[in-house]
């Protein structure tokens, strides 16, 4: 069994490998993120994975991971839709202070974990919205927004597709986390992608550390503005996905 000390250098690492250089406090920030993980586990579903080793690399690095197809100094507005215990949000938040950080989550339970971990980090620039994001993309608070907007294993993609592109501003991406094997979701988003006048551009295989398994990131860019129809009423991007 792994001690704490060999997980976070580890952890260290691996993210060193990638020029992302934590400070004691940021890794500080994660063992606290981590402890609240657990504890508040005990009483609600926020995640099956629940030994030290998994969360830091299979949430926590896995989270991070996002950075490595982007250019995260130039981005300053994230959208997180579905964030479930925070991810990828809050581990972007701990290694990329600058972000200003929105997270969309469905069940008012998680938003309250959710803002108990932004408390209890000090966190600023970052805070979680209890509502439907198929609601809030119509909201002009939220329409055409945001640099960058993201989901880490929510749903398909050509749902995904229909709610992330009406966040994202004239230069934003979208760009969803997934497993390994995506030939069929993106070979099914094609009317998608142009009905909502969106692309990919870049779809990027990555193995997670330790042969814990392997992932992509699937980038996309909207050519035209979303059209005002989309997404559709609650329910429906999940329930008859385009």
């Amino acid at each position: 069994m792994r001690q704490s000390t060999d997980i976070e250098k580890i952890f260290t690492t691996e993210l060193s490998n990638r020029n992302i250089f934590l400070t004691e406090t940021q890794l500080d920030k994660f063992r606290v993120y981590f402890q609240l993980l657990i504890e508040w586990n005990q009483r609600m579903n926020l995640t099956g994975i629940t030994d030290e080793f998994g969360v830091y690399f299979k949430h926590f690095y896995d989270s991070i991971s996002l950075s490595f197809c982007v250019n995260i100094d130039q981005i300053q507005t994230l959208v997180d839709i579905g964030p479930g215990a925070g991810f990828p949000g809050i581990p972007l938040k701990i290694c990329f202070p600058h972000l200003k950080i929105t997270m969309i989550e469905s069940l008012n339970k998680r938003v309250t974990f959710l803002n108990e971990v932004i408390n209890e980090l000090k966190l600023s620039g970052i805070n979680a919205v209890h509502g439907r994001a198929e609601e809030c993309a119509h909201e002009r608070k939220y329409r055409f927004q945001f640099d960058l907007a993201t989901a880490r294993a929510v749903s398909n993609l050509s749902t995904l597709i229909e709610i992330s592109s009406a966040f994202l501003n004239e230069s934003g991406s979208f760009i969803a986390m997934k497993g390994p094997d995506v030939a069929d979701e993106l070979s099914a988003a094609e009317y998608a992608l142009q009905q909502l006048r969106v692309k990919k551009t870049r779809l990027q295989l990555f193995d997670l550390p330790q042969e814990l398994g392997k992932r992509s990131l699937i980038s996309f860019e909207r050519f035209e503005l979303t059209p005002f129809k989309y997404p559709r009423k609650q329910g429906l991007p999940f329930n008859k996905p385009l």
